[in-house]
């Protein structure tokens, strides 16, 4: 049975058909548009775990009024992106297909002129895709960050669940890192895009309420032209401990080689497996490898326990550092960043650091000028002077003369042979 939304929230409709509204609706109607009036006086995050309360689609509405998002139906969507054609494709994940289109004030008034990326679930994701697109709307339509990406508008008409982003032209650090045939990105852009990654999660874990974002990995992140990292895709968050508890409990949910041992283990959240999984990656931009890559040897399949015990030792740091660098890296801070992961992988979460600690640490590392570490030998440019250049003639004439000395040379070298010859002679005849 699958279960519809379209009443769960503002914007959802249904098109050929009006549900009828009788009076006390209309009283109920009236008294949130009286509470989203003041909601600028009063504005609170709705958790992650009212989703299913009965009172969701008020507290919604509430939550969401204040947030600038904009409502768009089916049609404008399919508009913008010219009925979501293959020559817009961007990309598809786990949610569903991501396009690419344009919006404007013709669209929406008031909506500035910009390239957007539309997500279009699939609808044979079920109540859990359902879930997260909520998730998703709730999160971005209520926080606003530099390093995370922004939510523009949603679609929510009969069973079609659209998220309208602001688009990322250099699109997915994975791309980067991973792409066959894409440029290597330079040291000083994976520090800043570390550095970006990281305050974007030290926001959400610092928030009034936490969140934890529990999908942190290099396709979530996205880059804009200045190679500044937004954190995307918040369909797994969820809120973090609050008072007393250490912990969240949770169904486990993640991606392989990213989530932290102890939340696999036993399904207990806390910040530190984000940090975890920022280590991860840390470790990704530091080896150009993959989290888990099977296409290598069965040793080398995981690359936490492969490197795991390279990163204190700065001599066997080289042999896993990304070769497309080419040595064009900062040694010290190369050390600084691989000792950070080491602490942030470690296996007991007590021992990791917070992300803003992680942040204090990269801060000074994305300033680190690109300094090539590869030993080479410099060969100096003859001090000799070159012999002048002859005319035709003169080289006719050195010929010439080289001829006479080699024939000259040829006829002593003759006599002095046939003497010596001669004297052996006489010497054995003795």
């Amino acid at each position: 049975m699958r279960i519809r939304f379209c009443s769960c929230i503002p914007g959802c409709r249904k098109v050929k058909k009006k549900a009828d509204v009788n009076p006390k609706q209309e009283e109920e109607a009236k008294k949130v548009a009286e509470k989203q009036s003041s909601f600028k006086f009063h504005f609170q995050r709705v958790s992650f775990s009212d989703l299913s309360s009965s009172t969701l689609s008020e507290d919604l509405s509430i939550s969401l009024a204040g947030s600038n998002l904009h409502i768009f139906t089916v049609q404008e969507l399919r508009l913008i992106t010219h009925n979501f054609s293959s020559s817009n494709f961007l990309g598809q994940g786990g949610f569903g297909q991501v396009h690419k289109g344009f919006v404007d004030d013709k669209i929406r008034p008031g909506l500035s002129a910009q390239p957007v990326a539309v997500k279009r679930l699939d609808i044979d994701n079920g109540t859990q895709g359902h879930r997260e697109w909520l998730t998703e709307v709730i999160c971005l339509g209520q926080l606003r960050h530099p390093h995370l990406v922004k939510l523009i508008g949603y679609c929510c008409e009969e069973d079609q669940r659209l998220l309208v982003y602001e688009y990322m032209p250099r699109g997915s650090l994975e791309n980067h890192l991973f792409r066959r045939f894409s440029a290597s990105l330079p040291w000083s852009a994976r520090m800043k895009i570390a550095m970006g990654a990281a305050k974007g999660l030290a926001f959400l874990h610092g928030a009034a309420k936490p969140i934890i974002y529990r999908d942190f990995k290099a396709s979530n992140i996205l880059l804009d032209s200045d190679y500044s990292a937004k954190l995307s895709d918040f369909g797994l968050a969820k809120d973090g401990p609050e008072g007393d508890d250490t912990h969240v409990s949770t169904r486990v949910m993640g991606t392989h080689g990213y989530a932290a041992p102890e939340y696999i283990m036993t399904g207990h959240l806390t910040a530190a497996s984000d940090v975890y999984s920022f280590g991860v990656v840390l470790l990704e931009l530091l080896t150009g490898r993959k989290s888990i890559d099977k296409s290598r040897p069965s040793r080398e399949h995981n690359l936490v326990d492969w490197a795991r015990f390279h990163l204190k030792d700065s001599r066997k740091l080289r042999r896993i550092m990304d070769p497309r660098l080419e040595g064009m890296y900062c040694e010290d801070g190369a050390h600084k960043a691989a000792a950070l992961a080491y602490q942030c992988l470690s296996e007991r979460p007590r021992n990791r650091p917070t992300m803003s600690e992680v942040v204090k640490v990269l801060e000074p590392l994305k300033d680190y000028k690109d300094v090539s570490n590869v030993t080479f030998v410099y060969v100096a440019p003859s001090t000799e002077k070159e012999p002048p250049k002859l005319s035709k003639t003169e080289v006719t004439e050195q010929k010439q003369v080289e001829k006479g000395d080699s024939e000259q040379k040829h006829s002593t070298r003759s006599a002095k042979s046939r003497t010596i010859h001669s004297e052996a002679d006489l010497v054995n005849r003795a």
